[in-house]
């Protein structure tokens, strides 16, 4: 393996989750901007997760069958850089609405497509991938501080456009990356799915998934309108981006570790009560400086559980069936958490104000922390070799 050919990798990430930080964190204050209701912010906000459920394994698969995954990669990031170009242009909700969906179907292939051609480009080095996408926490870092200046001076659409040049660079960067051959395989025995189903053990951990993808949702989603009302200005909330996006280096460093130490399912409910604790903090906050302590236990929420939760389905999974037990992991937590989190979000935020909104979504942790708990005690112990732990990253 060439060590320097991994700077195209490392670099496209860096790109793209930097372009992600100019303005992802920006859209709902420009829905705000057009004097769309709650339930309007909320669909546009929850239709990206559920559009990925039904076009992702479409059009990946698709990939995988024509072999042309660098043609699959380079037309989702032009169709992301031209949607990035119009949106500040588009002022009703019928056509931002089709213009959301359009985006979503070809955002939600760019990280498979990039994620499987660096794994194929690290070789037997897989184990260094988690380095290689540290890329991508540093880029959004960096640029998450530095778009809030700029739309504090320049106006939401500034936004758009900075993550329009930053894709495009990465759609350059992407012709590097190198995508191995399909496999030609038949389909596996759809049966062993029921298997992984029929696991008491393992439907709890699904609905751990599924009560983080709804809890990282509003987190994310609707932080930048909740420091709005609080009085905070773009640069404040880039510096809050910037803050949580710090606080995620060490985890992506030493979480293996902390996993290893600890049974996967200790570390699973120990990173959704980091996250409830983090709802109760923001309920509470009574400035934007509170908020950016708050952001300080970022670390300990999407990156904790997400690596812990692939831990857990790789531990579980039936002898062949490691990819469905992922794949069942990211449609509890990516997308079907992801949708509610975003639609039910946004009622909560008009009604009950976003502090209202987020102590019901730290009761609701605790709720479900409560009936994981009581619930795995009725069970018998699962069969699990903690000493097997497999190493992230």
């Amino acid at each position: 393996m060439n060590i320097k050919k991994l700077a195209w990798p490392f670099s496209f990430y860096f790109l793209y989750f930097a372009g992600v930080a100019s303005f992802g964190p920006y859209r709902v204050l420009y829905y705000q901007s057009l004097s769309f209701t709650g339930a309007q912010i909320g669909l546009l906000a929850g239709i990206t997760p559920l559009i990925t459920l039904v076009s992702l394994p479409l059009l990946t698969g698709l990939a995988d069958r024509t072999n042309q995954h660098k043609l699959f990669l380079s037309l989702s990031l032009w169709v992301v850089v031209s949607g990035q170009i119009i949106f500040p242009y588009i002022k009703t909700f019928n056509l931002l609405f089709g213009v959301v969906i359009l985006f979503s179907i070809f955002f939600s292939t760019i990280m498979p497509l990039s994620n499987s051609a660096t794994l194929f480009m690290l070789g037997d080095r897989k184990d260094l991938y988690g380095r290689v996408r540290l890329g991508g926490t540093i880029g959004f870092g960096l640029v998450a501080a530095l778009a809030g200046s700029l739309v504090e001076n320049y106006g939401l659409k500034i936004a758009f456009w900075s993550a329009a040049g930053l894709f495009f660079i990465a759609f350059l960067i992407s012709q590097k990356l190198v995508q191995g051959q399909a496999e030609n395989q038949k389909s596996k025995d759809k049966g062993r799915v029921g298997e992984l189903l029929k696991n008491p053990h393992f439907l709890l951990f699904l609905l751990i998934g599924l009560s983080g993808g709804i809890s990282f949702a509003t987190l994310n989603t609707y932080l930048f309108p909740y420091m709005k009302a609080l009085d905070a200005g773009e640069s404040l909330m880039g510096l809050a981006l910037t803050i949580g996006t710090i606080s995620e280096i060490p985890v992506l460093f030493f979480a293996n570790r902390f996993i290893t130490r600890f049974k996967t399912f200790a570390v699973l409910t120990f990173s959704l009560g980091m996250t409830g604790l983090r709802f109760l903090l923001l309920g509470l906050a009574v400035n934007p400086a509170f908020v950016l302590m708050v952001q300080l236990l970022n670390g300990f929420n999407f990156p904790l559980l997400y690596v812990a939760g692939v831990t857990y389905a790789d531990e579980q999974a039936p002898t062949g069936f490691h990819a469905t037990a992922q794949g069942l992991f990211n449609a509890s937590m990516g997308g079907i958490g992801a949708a509610i989190g975003g639609f039910v979000g946004g009622l909560l935020f008009e009604r009950l104000g976003p502090k209202g909104m987020y102590l019901v979504f730290c009761g609701f942790v605790l709720l479900i922390l409560i009936f994981v708990s009581l619930i795995r005690r009725l069970l018998p112990l699962e069969k699990q070799d903690a000493q097997s732990t497999p190493s992230i990253g």
